[in-house]
């Protein structure tokens, strides 16, 4: 008769964990398998005999061990017992200091990434894909959380899921929710003088897919792009991870230097760029550079992506005309955002898309994520066609100006080694160092304060410029108030280095 293994010492279980009992002792047969104390053929002590040895039940012990049948590390005789499975790989079991996880790293080389999953693996933008935890002055992209119509938005959410109409349940149009794109189609119409169909709009998880979307059908790898120099790194960051080649254009006060362009990449596949206000400095594209641009793109039979960063908030004119309203031939494909007017977690956007795009750019949608969730965009549709997107931009372009108005005022009266340059419009201010300090110095300091601000060279390319950015939406009067007392210290205390280092 075959003798019963003793229940193996070596099993142990912590009851103060928060992992359940059955998969602390699968998690330690397992690891006594990939470690060499259980060997392959080896019998596994009785169910009866572990539960008594560890006081647990004998229906946690069968859990754990049908548990490890099933990812086939044992398996069992009838009337003889269970045992470890034989031929396991060789290089998996090892005896003594083995780790724990069955393919802890070290274990084996891993697969290498492709060479686009490198590029989309080292994001050059300056949030580096991290959320962030909590928002202060003066970070940028931060909306006015504490004037949004919370309880509007509760109501037609509410509504919505009283009796959801089924086609927001079920898998939708790769392009988006129907009512939301018609939405759209209206909103951008009235407020952005562009005339395009519903079935010219495509619904995407903000602006960044959008870009990346684009991106990835409009150009191919070793294509020339032109990006403004400073610009926007979450747009380089999708056309370097598309594997094409980076032409840094200067932007100076009147916006992207079309001549520039054409010296240095004439037949350029494609331009990104942020016309209405440009991302970081603030400036708007002037008339003469939009024609010129379009003109060359004609010329170069060359795509245009528009990115309408923060088109809606101008403070002492309305808002301009967007690029694509003087697109005669197609080419511009333009990218819109709800999450800077409404609130960044919504993550909706939209694509306008030239009509001979259309198909292709709802199947690339389907591959890149189906469609937006039903519930969200419903909900969205009503808050655009029930005029309180509207009334809610208006609001906020009012608050935004009484908001930008303290930061100069507090900024200039306080903080003497920034020249505060507004302009007409946006959720952020640039102010230039007047003293000898590199922008990215002030970052760690400022935030040691309490203080977030995001160097202008952090977007810089060729053209190096230098400055800090300081967004002022989301924040009041009194926040930014103290905020402005905060980095005068900080700047106090980096003009006094920078004096005793000279």
């Amino acid at each position: 008769m075959a003798r019963v293994p003793a229940p193996p010492v070596w099993l142990d279980i912590d009851r103060d964990s928060a992992k359940p009992l059955t998969r602390q002792i699968a998690d330690g047969i397992r690891s006594a398998i990939l470690r060499g104390r259980l060997l392959p053929g080896g019998r596994l002590a009785g169910a009866r005999e572990l539960a008594s040895f560890l006081s647990v039940s004998r229906m946690t012990v069968d859990a754990a061990i049908a548990q490890l049948r099933a990812e086939g590390y044992l398996y069992g005789r009838q009337r003889s017992g269970t045992y470890v499975v034989q031929g396991l790989p060789d290089q998996l079991l090892s005896v003594g200091s083995a780790p724990t996880a069955p393919f802890a790293p070290g274990l084996m080389r891993p697969p290498r990434l492709s060479a686009r999953g490198v590029r989309m693996a080292s994001p050059s933008d300056e949030r580096g894909g991290r959320a962030r935890a909590r928002a202060i002055p003066f970070a940028l992209g931060i909306p006015a959380l504490d004037a949004f119509p919370w309880k509007v938005w509760a109501q037609l959410t509410t509504r919505f899921w009283r009796k959801p109409p089924n086609e927001t349940l079920l898998y939708g149009d790769a392009a988006g929710y129907a009512p939301l794109r018609t939405a759209v189609a209206q909103h951008v119409r009235h407020a952005r003088g562009i005339e395009c169909s519903p079935e010219q709009v495509v619904i995407v998880e903000g602006s960044q897919q959008g870009l990346d979307l684009a991106t990835r059908l409009v150009v191919d790898p070793e294509d020339e792009v032109w990006v403004e120099d400073p610009g926007y790194t979450g747009a380089r960051a999708a056309i370097e991870s598309a594997g094409a080649s980076l032409v840094p254009v200067p932007v100076d006060d009147e916006g992207l230097n079309v001549s520039i362009g054409r010296q240095r990449a004439p037949t350029a596949r494609a331009v990104y760029v942020t016309p209405s206000h440009q991302y970081p400095l603030g400036v708007t594209l002037t008339a003469a550079r939009r024609l010129a641009l379009l003109e060359w793109a004609r010329e170069a039979d060359a795509w245009v992506i528009e990115d309408d960063y923060d088109s809606e908030f101008r403070y002492s004119s309305a808002p301009l005309p967007s690029l694509r309203t003087l697109d005669v031939d197609g080419r511009v494909v333009y990218v819109g955002t709800f999450s800077k007017t409404l609130f960044p977690a919504l993550r909706m956007g939209y694509v306008i898309v030239p009509s001979h795009l259309v198909d292709a750019f709802r199947a690339a949608r389907g591959v890149s994520g189906r469609h937006a969730p039903g519930a969200q965009q419903a909900v969205l549709a009503a808050f655009v066609d029930g005029g309180h997107y509207e009334r809610h931009i208006r609001r906020m372009r009012a608050l935004y100006q009484e908001r930008r108005a303290a930061l100069l005022d507090y900024g200039r009266a306080r903080i003497g080694q920034l020249d505060f340059r507004p302009h007409d419009g946006g959720m952020h201010v640039l102010a230039r160092l007047t003293v000898p300090v590199p922008d990215h110095a002030i970052v760690a300091d400022a935030q040691s304060a309490g203080v977030e601000v995001v160097p202008v060279s952090a977007y810089s390319v060729r053209q190096r410029q230098e400055g800090l950015l300081l967004g002022f939406a989301g924040f009041s009067e009194e926040r930014i108030s103290i905020a402005c007392d905060q980095l005068a210290r900080v700047m106090d205390r980096a003009s006094a280095s920078s004096r005793a280092t000279t």
